[in-house]
């Protein structure tokens, strides 16, 4: 399991070295020790959401971790009926997203930021332990990490299309 953690370090996603190489049992499949080490909080931009957090509940601390522009992006209004939906502002831009859940505020926040470099991009990495874990990856390794056999998000085609020339 060492090339994945050797990976992870190259790409700066690891906090903890030494405390993620306890966390990963031998022979278990790359993509599920990634989800592992995601749960355990050694991944840095790793995120874990209990099924019960409401896409609103998440939005401050999901765009805290992609940094840059998306810190700034504000709740304007929530309306819960008939699906939850956010009205969001952007500087000059509002916008009003209906998003049944996490993944789809994910998608709705990569969407917004998909040309802001500072911005990191969401990856959904799967569910673990009840919880689903999301990985907040720089643009500039995005390309790499797709690449990588381990790293298999459920939102792969969608981060793939962020990287993507247009």
């Amino acid at each position: 399991m060492a090339s994945l953690l050797d990976a992870l370090d190259r790409e700066r996603l690891l906090k903890d070295p030494a405390a993620a190489a306890g966390l990963v049992p031998p022979g278990e499949p790359p993509h599920v020790s990634l989800l592992r080490l995601c749960e355990a909080g050694v991944l840095a931009g790793g995120l874990t959401v209990g099924y019960g957090v409401r896409p609103d509940e998440l939005l401050g601390p999901l765009t805290a971790a992609m940094g840059g522009a998306a810190r700034r992006l504000k709740i304007v209004d929530v309306r819960e009926r008939p699906v939850l939906e956010l009205h969001v502002a952007a500087g000059e831009l509002t916008e009003k997203w209906e998003v049944e859940d996490v993944p789809a505020l994910v998608h709705n926040l990569n969407d917004l930021y998909r040309d802001a470099a500072d911005v990191r991009a969401v990856a959904v990495l799967g569910e673990w332990e009840d919880s689903l874990q999301l990985l907040c990856v720089e643009r500039r390794a995005l390309g790499r990490l797709l690449r990588q056999p381990f790293f298999a998000p459920v939102n792969a085609r969608a981060l793939a299309d962020l990287v993507a020339p247009r």
